[in-house]
């Protein structure tokens, strides 16, 4: 009786334990954000499968089934537009020409530019050049002396004008002349660097590194090491540098056992950080502030159905949530402010939010135009040894660490945000960029031109209010008027605060004058009753009868096979944006 008792009691147990692991499990799964963005593994599955097919000269004009006036159109726009470019920067297109096969970085960036199915013609046709000679003011000249705005913003570097950095690495390279390349000891820079860190940040502790990736690898490094826990949460769409547990799914060819990917700005993801006992830290990239949930936007989507848009109260608050959440339970929370570190505010995100991590990271700009990383902490996360156990290190080292040249070059950015010039910068700038961002707008919506902008501050992104497979074509128009443009197009401008209003209302100006020409030019036409969803439906039979066909090669006439379209006629209506 008693050994019956005794097993019927263990089998409970054991249930309840059960129970407890799904409830846990389920828990997990609804924080995880719904799109293949919050499922890496499944994303990195239906990465593979999905064919390489390209749209024949034919197609490439017509692939939304215009009548044949609109194509004709557009033919001759993209020649006009191919002509342009490629007569205004010879020698530039040259340069690139000739090192294209011997630099991966750019044959990658070539290749992504745009929507894969469309890719070989434009990388024929639209070249723009890989080489810049100059920069001066708000503006980049190139090898031919094609002078433009600039909007790429060196990828988040380029906070003050590039004349500054200028400034910047000629007089830190004047004060370390005399050292030189010395590697391991420090130049004397170094302790007013720290020292200015640590009242920036609010923070105990600084360690350098040579890039942001690399801080945010030693973020975590520490966090896990102080916690014992194995686990980071990352939130979907966010970017964290390049290394596998923070890039989980499509681009990276490993599998990170120890990353949950979760929704921000959502409930659930509290539950989890609440009950969870292996999460170590949480990391937040302040700039998904304006796309939350969505990954970095670019013009290599075949259909631009971006979502942006930002509130700061919201995100504010949500912060604090996760804030409180953290400490509750140990947790370690990290800002990477690698890229919108001192673009926000002189204190970065946590003094634009209002909100204190344990660990913060910084890079881009903080090196006054030379590489860095650099991470700022609480004393006791920070610690890379334990005084009881000798042989338990958290090792991190690297040779450049530190570079007399690269903190000389700090010091002097460092410096200017002492000044009353930089304050008065800051002072001001939401109320001016928001107010710019209102009135491009308000323009494009009396011209009834299809194009918005939504912004956080001075990092902006175009949103295309109508589904169009054309809206990557935007880019070219761009940058024939003379605007500079990062590789991702016009999923993200990011503006120098030295821009002037006299200088942004040449840049409205020719944005408006690049929109209206692409609307003249046929390619915003728009057939009645078409979705954004109508053409992920097509899309999708177009994939579908290209990886069962024998030549998965060149898609041709208007549409996929009959077989595949009948095929996916009940699934297409599911399909996510995202999935393609």
């Amino acid at each position: 009786m008693e050994t019956t008792i005794a097993f019927y009691a263990l089998g409970g147990a054991a249930v309840l334990a059960s129970l407890s692991r799904l409830k846990t499990r389920l828990e997990l799964s609804q924080a995880k954000h719904p799109s293949l963005g919050g499922h890496a593994r499944l994303a990195s599955r239906l990465a593979r499968l999905v064919p390489f097919y390209e749209y024949d000269e034919t197609r490439f004009f017509r692939v939304d089934a215009a009548p044949a006036e609109i194509e004709s159109r557009r033919r001759g726009a993209f020649e006009r537009l191919s002509e342009r470019l490629q007569s205004s920067r010879p020698d530039t297109l040259r340069l690139t020409a000739e090192v294209l096969q011997g630099i991966s970085d750019l044959q990658f960036t070539s290749a992504y530019r745009v929507p894969y199915q469309f890719s070989r013609l434009v990388r024929e046709r639209l070249s723009t050049g890989a080489f810049t000679a100059s920069s001066s003011g708000v503006t980049v000249t190139d090898v031919d002396g094609n002078r433009s705005y600039d909007l790429t913003g060196s990828y988040g570097v380029n906070v003050f004008g590039y004349d500054f950095y200028k400034e910047c690495m000629r007089r830190g390279l004047e004060r370390a002349r005399e050292l030189g390349p010395v590697l391991g000891s420090y130049h004397p820079v170094v302790a007013r660097n720290v020292e200015r860190l640590r009242e920036i940040s609010g923070l105990d502790e600084v360690s350098f590194h040579m890039s942001g990736t690399e801080a945010v690898m030693q973020a975590v490094r520490l966090a896990r090491y102080h916690t014992r826990r194995s686990h980071l949460v990352r939130f979907c769409g966010a970017y964290h540098g390049w290394w596998d547990d923070v890039q989980p799914g499509v681009g990276n060819p490993g599998v990170p056992h120890e990353t949950y990917t979760l929704k921000e700005l959502d409930e659930d993801t509290l539950r989890v950080l609440r009950t969870r006992r292996d999460i170590a830290c949480v990391l937040v990239n302040p700039l998904q502030a304006l796309h939350p949930n969505e990954a970095a936007p670019s013009d290599s989507t075949l259909v631009s159905t971006r979502r942006a848009g930002f509130d700061r109260e919201a995100y504010t608050a949500w912060l604090r949530r996760l804030r409180q959440v953290c400490a509750e339970r140990g947790i370690v929370l990290i800002f990477d402010e690698v890229f919108v570190g001192f673009r926000l505010a002189r204190g970065g995100a946590q003094e634009y939010f209002g909100v204190r991590a344990d660990l913060v990271t910084y890079g881009k700009t903080l090196a006054g135009g030379l590489p860095i990383g650099a991470v700022c902490g609480r004393k006791d996360l920070m610690k890379r040894f334990r005084d009881d156990r000798p042989t338990d290190i958290c090792f991190a080292r690297g040779t450049f660490n530190s570079h007399p040249y690269v903190m000389a070059s700090m010091f002097e950015f460092l410096e200017h945000l002492e000044t009353e010039e930089a304050r008065r910068v800051y002072g001001d700038q939401d109320t001016t960029w928001d107010a710019r961002a209102r009135a491009l707008n308000e323009r494009m919506h009396e011209l009834d031109l299809p194009v918005r902008v939504a912004n956080l501050s001075s990092i902006w992104t175009v949103l295309y209010p109508q589904p169009s497979c054309y809206n990557w074509m935007f880019q070219y128009y761009l940058r024939a008027e003379g605007l500079a443009l990062s590789w991702v197009g016009t999923g993200r401008l990011i503006f120098s605060l030295n821009y002037t209003e006299a200088d942004f209302q040449v840049v409205a100006a020719r944005f408006e004058a690049a929109a209206r020409q692409m609307k003249e030019d046929g390619w915003w036409w728009h057939r009645d009753g078409e979705t954004g969803k109508s053409i992920h439906r097509r899309i999708l039979r177009e994939m579908i009868a290209a990886r069962f066909a024998k030549e998965p090669r060149t898609a041709r006439g208007s549409g996929g096979d009959q077989a595949a379209g009948a095929l996916v006629g009940t699934i297409g209506s599911s399909s996510s944006p995202r999935s393609t």
